[in-house]
């Protein structure tokens, strides 16, 4: 494997690991009434954007400036729609009135829509080796959800399951439709760009819900994890993202989102909240078999290739 791929890989597992613990810390952040200290999904939204806008801009003082064209301008306002906007708002949304299992169950249809959008947008094949693995993984990942124990005090909601099944479907056409302008500038340009629009618009649209927060009352633990959600589940993920978009296939970055389940169960079970028995370990190795089945896949260069090989 290329320095690339690998690079595209380790920025994946960082990502992934990362946003493993997104769900169950977002949640304990988030206002409902079993956690009447905590703040509406909008206002978190506005931290998120906001947050990591600022974060992004920093960054990139400090760098070589880039220029981007100004129709890559309007393609990363559109990209900013899918990958932040209604991605991030309706995750949080969806999660405050859902339980985190039913988010992590949600999101493992993430790589199924970006394997069937990723033939649409970019004409990637759909190959026996790429379905196998994806629905590999998902099975891992639903098991894995499915046979892990739950606290109690989070309750399921249709309204919250269908706000987070269009964030995903929001995400999946991210990783699809505009992969092309994403990987044409460094990670920093094209993110500073995506969260100063996302930032104008959750500021402009959500300043209520930002402005009814009572600050004063907020905990140590909340703030803590409004932090770890912008910087880490923020900043730092949404920096490495493009890094794997750059060097892998978007069914490929698609799959890491399998990774997530299986982190958090093993920090429930390394803070003594669950174990971790055989049916798990199965489960786990079925997620990581099935995103080393769509890493060997073939790409779409290579199906051309032989069949250019074969004509000659």
């Amino acid at each position: 494997m290329d320095k690339g791929k690998l690079k595209g890989h380790a920025a994946l597992w960082v990502a992934n690991l990362v946003w493993g613990l997104n769900a169950p810390i977002g949640k304990s952040v988030l206002w409902s009434e079993h956690n009447p200290g905590g703040v509406s999904p909008f206002a978190l939204s506005v931290y998120r954007m906001l947050g990591a806008c600022l974060l992004f801009w920093s960054v990139s003082l400090f760098l070589p400036r880039e220029r981007v064209a100004r129709r890559d301008i309007v393609l990363l306002l559109f990209a900013s729609v899918f990958g932040i906007q209604l991605n991030q708002m309706l995750f949080l949304w969806g999660l405050s009135l859902t339980s985190p299992i039913d988010s992590s169950i949600i999101a493992t249809v993430v790589p199924v829509l970006t394997m069937v959008l990723a033939t649409l947008f970019l004409r990637e094949p759909i190959t026996w080796l790429k379905a196998g693995g994806v629905f590999l993984g998902c099975a891992g990942a639903l098991l894995l959800i499915l046979v892990s124990r739950h606290g109690t005090g989070h309750t399921s909601s249709v309204k919250g399951d269908v706000l987070c099944l269009v964030s995903a479907v929001s995400y999946a056409t991210y990783l699809t439709a505009f992969r092309n302008v994403i990987v044409k500038y460094s990670p920093v340009t094209t993110m500073k760009w995506m969260f100063l629009f996302a930032a104008v618009v959750a500021a402009a649209v959500y300043y209520r819900p930002l402005a009814a927060v009572d600050y004063a009352a907020l905990a140590p633990r909340t703030w803590a994890g409004i932090g770890y959600v912008v910087v880490c589940s923020t900043f730092l993920s949404y920096f490495m993202v493009p890094i794997g978009q750059r060097y892998l296939r978007p069914t490929v970055v698609s799959m890491y989102n399998y990774v997530q389940p299986v982190v958090a169960v093993l920090f429930s079970v390394a803070i003594g909240l669950d174990s971790f028995g055989f049916t798990k370990a199965a489960a786990a190795l079925c997620v990581f078999a099935g995103v080393w089945l769509v890493t060997k896949s073939k790409s779409r260069a290579q199906v051309e290739a032989e069949a250019g090989m074969k004509k000659g």
